[in-house]
């Protein structure tokens, strides 16, 4: 039996997850020799050669000369490739892999609210405690000791609040051109975008620096900004954003037992009981789960 685009959806989105799970940690691992600009800007330029490469590999470069294919491409560079994954690379610099992955579940909110708010739906009452489980979860990560925030989580939350409309460009991209082609030009264009910030705000990178941090590089652009990119772009093309973020809600778990393994960072008590609300409240928003609700009299 041939599967349903929706269903091709969901498997592509749940293949990207087991990759995204990585990409705080692989992210972490470069910087040790590099700042956080720095190992964005030659991870996205890395992969805007392999979205080449496949384009070329295609015979598809006539296609991409679209001049409402470039302007959604243009949006979605700066929402996602430069201040969403921007704010992620330079919030991962103050905090850790498992914190992040935790906080990037305010994506299911965010994307949740933006869409409602495209599209001037009403808000549902189990959507609306949905909501308030999110960002009780996110209070709970962000401020574990009461005393303050974590610079790095808050950078962090911000690029969530980017993210949709990120999506939103890329969605509407993709309608106009293939996978590849939204990929490589929103890389190329963000590219050198990011290689002016991490002049400004990191230090420059030796030619050793480069090499000692090229196999974190290369996995980050191949793998987690290359092909498992390749895989949201399908996925999100047939099943919604919020769905689609919602199927993520598993990055997190994920992201803290590979945390621990490779980098031995144990996860502590407030990361495991931020987790109950905030996968509560995706089950909410995603009408996983339905709260009841009062008949009204005839």
């Amino acid at each position: 039996m041939a599967l349903s685009e929706k269903r091709k959806g969901e498997i592509y989105i749940f293949t990207e997850v087991i990759f995204g799970a990585f990409l705080p940690i692989i992210t972490v691992l470069t910087y040790a020799q590099l700042g956080s600009f720095v190992s964005l800007a030659w991870s996205t330029l890395i992969a805007a050669v392999l979205f080449a490469a496949l384009i070329t590999y295609r015979r598809a470069w006539g296609k991409i000369n679209n001049f409402s294919l470039i302007k959604y491409s243009i949006g979605t560079a700066i929402f996602v490739s430069v201040l969403f994954y921007g704010f992620l690379f330079w919030g991962l610099t103050y905090t850790t892999p498992g914190n992040a992955s935790i906080i990037l579940l305010f994506q299911v909110f965010s994307s949740y609210l933006f869409f409602r708010w495209f599209r001037h739906e009403l808000v549902p009452f189990s959507h609306g405690i949905g909501g308030v489980c999110m960002v009780l979860g996110a209070l709970i990560i962000l401020t574990p000791k009461f005393d303050g925030f974590n610079v790095g989580d808050i950078l962090v939350l911000v690029g969530t609040l980017l993210a949709p409309l990120g999506n939103h460009f890329q969605q509407e991209a993709r309608k106009l051109g293939s996978s590849a082609a939204v990929l490589f030009l929103r890389s190329i264009i963000a590219a050198p975008i990011l290689f002016l910030l991490a002049a400004f705000f990191d230090a420059p990178a030796t030619r050793e620096d480069l090499y000692a941090a090229l196999p974190f590089l290369l996995i980050n652009g191949v793998l987690l900004l290359g092909f498992a990119k390749l895989l949201w772009v399908e996925g999100i093309h047939r099943i919604s954003v919020t769905k689609a973020v919602a199927i993520t809600s598993i990055i997190p778990l994920l992201t803290l037992l590979f945390a621990w393994i490779i980098l031995g960072q144990v996860p502590n008590i407030w990361q495991l009981v931020s987790l109950v609300p905030l996968i509560l409240g995706v089950l909410l928003l995603t009408d996983h789960i339905r709260l009841p609700t009062k008949k009204s009299r005839q």
